[in-house]
């Protein structure tokens, strides 16, 4: 890792990167197209020190409460994070100033913050997000070789349940001829289910593909799964969406199980929930 002083912090979407790359390893990652112009080595990770610092500026002038989010381009519980505490530092700024807050992760260091989590969602409003894309932990370990495995995943789940925090899943990639099969898919709703989350985010049952991201994941498919590239550059060429044979079939399963649950499956409601406070969180005025 390396330390900057960043100049800036939250977008004009309510959005903060406190960390820049990641050590999760997943082969699928986007994060690693060259669009988005990477100067430095991946998992050599930017570590913005003056985060909090940075935040408190911003939220210390804001007029209107709104959910601060984390976690779009890079996770928040990197396992640096254990020890640099700057997530929770955010958080703490958060609080402090009556925002709300969305963390998209896929790790469960976030188990750490669920004291402080249960503090802001008293007060404003707390939605954890976790990224879910298989339900086996062996083939978990191959293609998120640095994160815990999905069913530990799902107990963050369960965890959050138990402390009234809502929750939204990705299921998101979906691997053409890895993940994507029915069993896999149901074992994932099966979880969301019983944990009672809000929404799950599945755009199609595929991925995207760029360049850079194409790159890496060609070389982690020949590495664990020799002659799937082969296979992908023939069905796929230099797609940018990487669909599977089996979307539609996967995605009407999808969208009944959700239904039928009550579960949220449009990606933009769920989005415009986790980006909106609770209309009872809104400044009251006498006209």
């Amino acid at each position: 890792m390396h330390v900057v002083q960043a100049r800036s912090l939250l977008t004009k979407w309510n959005a903060i990167n406190i960390y820049r790359g990641c050590t999760h390893g997943c082969i699928y990652c986007d994060s690693r197209s060259d669009c988005y112009h990477f100067d430095h080595d991946f998992t050599d990770v930017e570590v913005k020190e003056n985060a909090p610092l940075l935040l408190e500026q911003c939220l210390r002038t804001k007029t209107k409460k709104t959910m601060i989010s984390t976690g779009s381009m890079s996770d928040p519980y990197l396992p640096i994070e254990k020890k640099l505490k700057l997530t929770r530092a955010c958080l703490q700024v958060i609080d402090r100033y009556g925002f709300g807050a969305t963390v998209i992760t896929k790790s469960d260091l976030v188990l750490r913050d669920l004291d402080l989590l249960g503090d802001i969602h008293q007060r404003s409003k707390v939605v954890v997000q976790m990224s879910l894309t298989c339900a086996s932990d062996e083939m978990s370990h191959i293609i998120e070789p640095g994160v815990c495995s999905s069913r530990r995943r799902y107990d963050v789940l369960k965890a959050c349940q138990a402390k009234g925090i809502p929750t939204v899943v990705w299921l998101t990639p979906v691997l053409p001829y890895l993940t994507d099969s029915y069993e896999n898919m149901k074992q994932i709703l099966d979880w969301c289910i019983d944990a009672d989350v809000k929404g799950i985010i599945c755009f199609h049952a595929g991925m995207t593909l760029r360049k850079g991201s194409r790159d890496y994941y060609y070389r982690m498919l020949d590495a664990s799964f020799p002659g799937l590239k082969q296979r992908y550059k023939k069905v796929y060429g230099n797609a940018y969406e990487v669909i599977s044979p089996r979307d539609k079939a996967l995605m009407d399963r999808f969208h009944k199980t959700c239904q039928a649950a009550g579960i949220m499956d449009d990606p933009q409601e769920i989005f415009h929930y986790t980006s909106t406070l609770y209309p009872s969180y809104e400044p009251l005025t006498l006209f």
